[in-house]
């Protein structure tokens, strides 16, 4: 096993709000403490983090990386994980592309705090992941919206209509929605969520939320709602655009972050496995938790204990 010595580590920007990459440092086997300390004090400015020439070459190495920053979450609540790697999610072009702007699994009531994804089989051109950074989002917000989205619950889902234009549709798509949907899940969370270790006041909605919890509004009403905070999540400047290459790893913070994987590959196969870490509960701006609506996650996931790395910063 190969044990890294401390070090500084020097990640370089790729935005000027989000992402930051590493080129050869190896992050397969033990980590150091104080290594694991300076990645998580890294994601939290950086949102996202990009490893080229990880080393990470199995999915048991990708397990123990992950394993560093928290106890993991199963695959996913619904979805048949790799064959003999429970934690290790497939994330195939065979089933389809994640083309919608999403946090993941916010359908329960503790998402993942991060993911990890790893470079398996890669298209000659195409099959990048966007990475959007809902604090940016947050702080664009004119003021008036800011303190009206202060006060805004949403309902997230595993349930709902994709509204994809059957042209588009993957050949699978209808096998993979009910996989997808065979349990169902809903969960109240607060549209602004405040990051645990850094502060930071985020938009939590993506692709999940699928309406507003305000007593007369119709669901026309609070979806338009949604959009509205949405086009601010993923304006350019907050977005980050990670090109793949063979031997590479993204850990991104779940909890204040959005992806969106383009379909831009014409049918080559791409393929990433994920392995995400366990979250905590999201709170509000008034210390106010999420609450589960439907469906037990208790099976798929822990809930985490905050981890104290960083000290929280000034809201």
């Amino acid at each position: 096993m190969t044990v890294i010595t401390e070090t500084t580590l020097e990640f370089a920007k790729l935005g000027s709000r989000i992402g930051a990459e590493i080129r050869g440092l190896d992050i397969s086997g033990d980590l150091s403490a104080d290594t694991v300390g300076q990645i998580r004090a890294a994601l939290n400015e950086h949102k996202a983090l990009v490893f080229r020439e990880a080393n990470i070459l199995t999915d048991e190495a990708q397990v123990e990386f992950a394993s560093h920053f928290g106890p993991l979450t199963k695959a996913h609540p619904t979805v048949a994980s790799v064959d003999g790697e429970e934690n290790v999610l497939p994330v195939d072009s065979e089933n389809g592309s994640a083309n919608n702007w999403h946090t993941d699994v916010t359908f329960v009531v503790n998402p993942p705090q991060a993911s990890t994804l790893r470079s398996i089989d890669l298209p000659a051109y195409g099959g990048e992941t966007l990475i959007a950074s809902s604090a940016g989002a947050y702080r664009d917000l004119p003021e008036e919206l800011r303190n009206f989205a202060d006060t805004l619950w949403a309902i997230h889902t595993n349930d709902y209509d994709y509204s994809v234009p059957k042209n588009l549709e993957h050949a699978n798509a209808e096998e993979r929605r009910k996989e997808f949907t065979r349990l169902k899940f809903e969960t109240a969370h607060p549209v602004v969520r405040v990051h645990p270790l850094t502060g930071e006041r985020g938009l939590f909605i993506g692709g999940f939320a699928q309406r507003l919890r305000i007593v007369g509004l119709s669901n026309t009403e609070s979806r338009d709602i949604i959009r509205l905070l949405q086009a601010y999540v993923t304006r350019p400047e907050n977005v980050v655009r990670v090109n793949w290459e063979p031997n590479q790893v993204v850990l991104f913070d779940n909890r204040i972050t959005q992806h969106y994987a383009p379909d831009n590959y014409d049918g080559q196969p791409r393929k990433l496995n994920r392995v995400t870490i366990a979250g905590d509960i999201p709170v509000s701006i008034h210390g106010k938790p999420s609450q589960a609506l439907q469906g037990d996650s208790s099976t798929y996931s822990v809930v985490a204990p905050v981890d104290s790395v960083a000290a929280p910063a000034a809201l």
